[in-house]
């Protein structure tokens, strides 16, 4: 007869109960660290909150200048009239969040996350929003002057009679956003994309659209006085009314493309 054949067992050290238990403890003192820092900053103690979960929270008025917010979650959250000023909300989900008249001047942003946001009125001058997404975010008459958009998303945004002069917007996609009327002198679009946006009456003294694409663009009675247009791409945009005056157009694609007397390129 042959002998039984032994039952296969894995062997486990002799101390996996004690890692288990020191994962587990370790576990719940980070969730106990994050729940005590959430609530001192709730209760105004900290104006430090990383990675904290606040979504749908109510800030309305606070004056949370310098907080720290980096990666938190603010979906939804109050912050109409606060006092953000100097904040860090870099990587942060902001999205449907009201910051209507909010103070976030000097604060960081970076591919911070106010899609569908509301910022009419907020002051955000000498921010940082490089690589944030604020695509369909409401900024009228949003003040935001000298502020760094380049590789934002700002697809559909509306900016409608907003601040913008000096402000970046290098690589970045403002398809279909809405800037009537909008003060946006010395601003800087190299290599973004404009494809029909609303730029109707839009100030654009002195800005630079240098390889921008603005293909079905309408530039009605844009004022572009002195702005650098080389190699834009202007398919199919509407130019009527505009001033072109001192205008670098050189090597721009001029395809369909209505001119300020109403006339239409080949």
């Amino acid at each position: 007869m042959r002998p039984p054949i032994a039952p296969v067992t894995t062997a486990l050290p002799q101390n996996w109960l004690g890692l288990a238990l020191v994962l587990l403890a370790s576990c719940l003192i980070s969730q106990r660290a994050q729940a005590g820092e959430r609530e001192d900053f709730l209760s105004g103690k900290s104006k430090s909150c990383q990675n904290c979960d606040l979504a749908e929270v109510s800030f309305k008025r606070r004056d949370l200048s310098g907080a720290d917010l980096t990666g938190a979650n603010l979906k939804n959250a109050n912050f109409h009239d606060a006092r953000l000023i100097g904040a860090k909300l870099d990587g942060a989900q902001l999205d449907g969040a009201n910051l209507n008249k909010s103070d976030l001047s000097r604060a960081s942003l970076r591919k911070a996350n106010l899609s569908e946001a509301m910022l009419y009125g907020a002051k955000l001058d000498g921010a940082s929003l490089e690589g944030a997404d604020l695509s369909k975010a409401m900024m009228g008459a949003v003040r935001a002057t000298r502020v760094d958009f380049s590789k934002a998303t700002l697809t559909q945004a509306d900016l409608r009679k907003a601040r913008l002069a000096d402000s970046q917007f290098e690589q970045a996609q403002l398809d279909g956003a809405a800037l009537d009327f909008a003060f946006a002198r010395g601003a800087h679009f190299t290599k973004a994309s404009l494809q029909g946006t609303r730029l109707i009456n839009t100030e654009l003294m002195e800005s630079t659209f240098s390889a921008a694409n603005l293909s079905g663009a309408d530039l009605y009675g844009a004022k572009l006085r002195d702005a650098k247009l080389d190699q834009a791409t202007l398919t199919a945009s509407n130019l009527r009314k505009a001033d072109l005056t001192g205008v670098k157009i050189e090597e721009a694609i001029l395809d369909k493309t209505i001119m300020p007397d109403g006339s239409q390129l080949p």
